[in-house]
């Protein structure tokens, strides 16, 4: 009979074991890996059958907890430019110090999933895509609104994404300090873009109010519900791995 599901414990396991990979490296037996953890070797596989399982759990659960933490910092702002630098300095500070971590995982993906490996970044790439596009949507909204100053809605948040995840190596790789490029991406693209309402048009909510609102636009209601979905998921995949892998 198969034991029950263990979500929670699995998670933290595989939390707990992805920190000893990032540490001795990928080449670390099994025996080893379950010894660190104070375990046996069969409790270890019963769980996690192979290293790709392990790296595959911890950067789902990595990415999840992130999304949440970013995206109530994010929902504390209305106008969309703010919204965007909002975002970036809150993956920024999330990853503050532990940088290493989300690079080891994305790497160990490629070197431990094998096939499966195309599966996994196109799953995590519709996510990512739906929050861009929620982004986008609403860049183009305040447009509309005469808010944000008309440029390419697409491009920005791209541009924003890559200044993201470029940076997050840079400090990984040489040590570099995020405020100085912070401030240049905000005085010189993202500022420049902000704009006063125009006469007549509703007053946007003043940006460094937290706003205690259901989310109201259709830019906000999706970027919610995905989080929602993408919490829920991760959850019931832990639940499945940890049923099936018995």
């Amino acid at each position: 009979m198969a034991r029950p599901a263990e979500p929670q414990k699995r998670l933290d396991l595989a939390r707990r074991a992805a920190q000893v990979l990032e540490r001795e490296g990928l080449s670390l037996s099994a025996e080893r890996l379950a010894a660190e953890l104070g375990m046996k070797r069969p409790t270890l596989l019963y769980h996690f059958p192979t290293y790709g399982h392990v790296v595959e759990v911890a950067l789902v659960a990595l990415l999840t907890e992130q999304a949440q933490v970013v995206m109530a910092e994010v929902e504390r702002h209305s106008h969309p430019i703010d919204r965007l630098y909002a975002q970036i300095r809150a993956v920024h500070a999330f990853h503050h110090g532990r940088e290493g971590r989300i690079v080891f995982l994305s790497q160990a993906i490629a070197a431990t999933s094998g096939a499966r490996v195309s599966e996994i970044v196109s799953r995590g790439a519709e996510v990512f895509e739906a929050f861009r596009k929620a982004a986008a949507d609403r860049v183009r909204a305040g447009i509309a609104e005469g808010i944000v100053a008309p440029c390419d809605a697409d491009a920005l948040v791209t541009t924003t994404r890559a200044f993201t995840d470029g940076l997050m190596l840079q400090r990984v790789t040489q040590g570099i300090s995020f405020a100085p490029a912070h401030e240049l991406l905000w005085e010189h693209l993202l500022a420049p873009l902000k704009r006063e309402p125009r006469r007549g048009s509703k007053m946007p909510v003043p940006t460094d109010t937290p706003k205690k609102s259901r989310p109201t636009t259709a830019g906000e209601r999706r970027e919610a519900v995905l989080v929602r979905a993408t919490t829920k998921a991760t959850k019931a995949k832990l639940g499945q791995k940890a049923t099936k892998g018995s």
